[in-house]
């Protein structure tokens, strides 16, 4: 018996028009399925039910963008996080700066931008220490000096850090109320001002759920850093903050 599905015809064309992922064939079978809402033995589907067809072929058709986060350590710069700031509000990206408490205490309006741009902001320790260099006393005070800063222009506290050089005291975690962010891919952008290699490392690595470590006190890593979105751009990934990472 030839199977027929009420209306089937408009709903196939616009549902290819809409979504393009799904051949004509692939949402003919779908819609025939006798397992399908509202799909009868000979494969009829009742009228009532063709929306719901729609809906579940639309959301069969939906792939979520690959996420990755891009992060920044060591400023503010007068130099340079004005500049980034701009390509990063041209581009629709927000981004996760890590910063030195005395450069957010000497440039803070660029704090206070990077917050009202919707960008979040963790601490990095007032005077870029090593952490497990000096005492658990002499850590805390870093760590919460430059909360201090930093609440003073954004009005909130800070709850991720990024422990200088990756080095971090876990004992920390159960006195301060600061989650540390690591990072899994590292161009070391501080050592070259050859923009095409900082780039290309990044690139060539970059997978879903990523989190990328620059800094935004060289000229070499700001250009790097928006030829670096603009490719992961075009090949599809969405740019978040490492909070939206974690908490995913």
């Amino acid at each position: 018996m030839k199977r027929r599905v009420d209306g089937g015809i408009g709903i196939l064309c616009m549902i290819c028009i809409a979504g393009g992922l799904f051949c004509l064939s692939q949402i003919w079978e779908i819609l025939q399925s006798p397992g399908y809402i509202g799909g009868s033995a000979d494969g009829h589907i009742q009228e009532e039910t063709i929306g719901e067809a729609v809906q579940y072929v639309a959301s069969s058709m939906v792939r979520e963008a690959p996420q990755i986060a891009i992060t920044f350590d060591d400023g503010p710069s007068a130099e340079c996080t004005g500049r980034l700031l701009d390509g990063l509000e041209e581009r629709g990206v927000k981004a996760t700066f890590f910063l030195i408490g005395e450069n957010a205490e000497r440039y803070s309006d660029l704090v206070k931008r990077e917050y009202e741009e919707g960008h979040l902001i963790g601490n990095h320790t007032y005077h870029h220490v090593e952490i497990t260099k000096v005492s658990d006393e002499k850590a805390r005070e870093e760590i919460e000096l430059t909360d201090q800063v930093i609440c003073s222009i954004t009005g909130e506290h800070v709850e991720y850090m990024r422990p200088p050089f990756g080095l971090w005291q876990r004992d920390l975690e159960l006195e301060i109320e600061v989650m540390p962010v690591m990072w899994t891919i590292d161009p070391l952008d501080w050592t070259t001002e050859n923009v095409d290699e900082i780039v290309n490392k990044v690139v060539t690595e970059a997978e879903e759920n990523d989190i990328i470590l620059m800094h935004d006190c060289y000229g070499s890593s700001v250009d790097a850093a928006l030829r670096i979105i603009d490719i992961l751009q075009k090949k599809g990934y969405e740019f978040v903050t490492v909070d939206q990472l974690i908490l995913d």
